[in-house]
């Protein structure tokens, strides 16, 4: 009994050393940690009173020529496209092109079995040269009777007989000569030519088969690629600035290549479509493009955009720049002193990296676009970077587009919407 009293007290006396040991720790840790909320709240105060210089990124305003786009997605089409088929039939002598091979006007692809048609053609001839001898005959003798009849050696009836025979005669080496000319066509058809200049494609018949004009398949079928089309939509609600812009003159369009970055050709607005598409509330446009270098072909996407207009000299400042209050659309412009105010501003267009600014700012202004959370009106700031948003003239900047509907719905509750008029 008496040992194990001394082994109770003994663990209730460590039990108490290690409560007290845990309580001077706790103290200490304690403290310091409320010391370390309590400086961060003073700096986080400080800032929030402007007592020391907020770090921001700001850039320049400048005034530049921003090409204005509308953007779409197009399907490229040849501008011609022929089946190449048999007028005649026939069995199928030569082939005389290659499968891929760019074709002239003209050019023979194939030729028939002329053998017939040739037969026939030569009997027109021959025909037409038996009614002219006998017309030649018939006029000797409408001669002779006509001298006669000056001196009433023949009738009357007779001499107007010889001319119906004349007559007759004549039609009958007109119609001769028509004979001629069908056979003469006929024939030329066993020559198989190309109707446009183009690119042929995989051959649809092999030499040595017997062809037919009602054929369905044809020879081979002839694609035009210089020049080539592009068909693409646009939004209904973009068709007013199109034809205001189509009706002063050519308007430039351009495709790009998967990258949607690269200009595969350049080309001209041809035809706006007479109608709007109800089920998709979209106007189909036609744009063709010389196709110098064959980098498009029949069937393939393309990301189109067209230049309506260009904006002279306004003020562009960077996207980033562009920030969305309760008030409106704003920025925080950087005065001399380094201090910035709110600057209320009205976006007209803007695109991934800048935006035309119509009224709040002027050219050579400094904005802040990045460091935005601890600005308020006159906050001290220091820029530690400045970039510059050149004029067009100077760089390759992005052209400014006019978002369709899907774009202004899923823009940054932050960034400003385009105006479009």
């Amino acid at each position: 009994m008496p040992s194990r009293r001394q082994s109770t007290t003994t663990v209730i006396v460590a039990l108490v050393v290690i409560g007290v040991a845990a309580a001077l720790w706790w103290q200490p840790w304690k403290q310091q940690q409320q010391q370390q909320q309590q400086q961060q709240q003073q700096r986080l105060a400080r800032g929030a009173r402007g007592d020391g210089p907020v770090p921001v990124i700001a850039a320049l305003t400048r005034r530049a020529d921003v090409p204005v786009y509308l953007d779409g997605v197009g399907t490229t089409r040849a501008l011609n496209t022929v089946t190449v088929r048999p007028q005649v039939d026939g069995r199928l002598i030569s082939i005389n092109f290659n499968e891929g091979q760019h074709v002239d006007r003209g050019h023979v692809l194939a030729r028939i079995d002329p053998v017939t048609y040739q037969a026939a053609y030569d009997q027109a001839v021959a025909k037409k040269a038996q009614d002219e001898a006998l017309l030649a005959n018939a006029q000797i003798d409408f001669e002779r009777y006509t001298r006669l009849m000056t001196t009433n050696s023949v009738a009357r009836q007779q001499l107007d007989t010889q001319k119906s025979v004349v007559s007759q005669l004549e039609a009958q080496v007109r119609l001769d000569q028509a004979l001629i000319d069908n056979a003469k066509a006929i024939l030329d058809y066993t020559n198989i030519i190309a109707p446009i200049d183009g690119r042929t494609g995989i051959r649809l018949v092999d030499q040595g088969n017997n062809v037919r004009a009602a054929d369905a398949t044809g020879i081979v079928v002839i694609t035009q690629l210089q020049p080539i089309s592009v068909f693409f939509n646009l939004p209904q609600q973009q068709l007013g600035d199109v034809n205001r812009a189509f009706g002063a003159g050519s308007l430039p369009v351009e495709v790009f290549g998967a990258d949607n970055k690269t200009v595969i050709d350049k080309g001209e607005l041809k035809v706006v479509d007479n109608q709007v598409d109800q089920s998709t509330g979209t106007i189909k446009l036609k744009a063709e493009f010389p196709n110098r270098e064959f980098q498009l072909w029949p069937g393939q996407f393309v990301n189109v955009r067209l230049l309506i207009e260009t904006l002279n000299q306004v003020v562009v400042a960077p996207t980033a720049a562009v920030q969305r209050g309760p008030n409106g659309t704003f920025v925080f412009a950087v005065q001399p002193d380094n201090t910035v105010v709110v600057r209320l501003v009205t976006v007209s267009q803007q695109d991934e990296t800048q935006a035309v600014i119509t009224r709040g700012l002027q050219s050579d202004e400094r904005v802040v676009t990045t460091g935005f959370a601890r600005l308020t009106a006159g906050t001290q700031v220091a820029v530690t970077n400045a970039e510059t948003v050149l004029p067009a003239s100077a760089q390759p900047a992005e052209p400014q587009r006019r978002p369709g509907r899907r774009e202004r719905g899923e823009r940054r509750s932050d960034a400003p919407s385009s105006t479009i008029r």
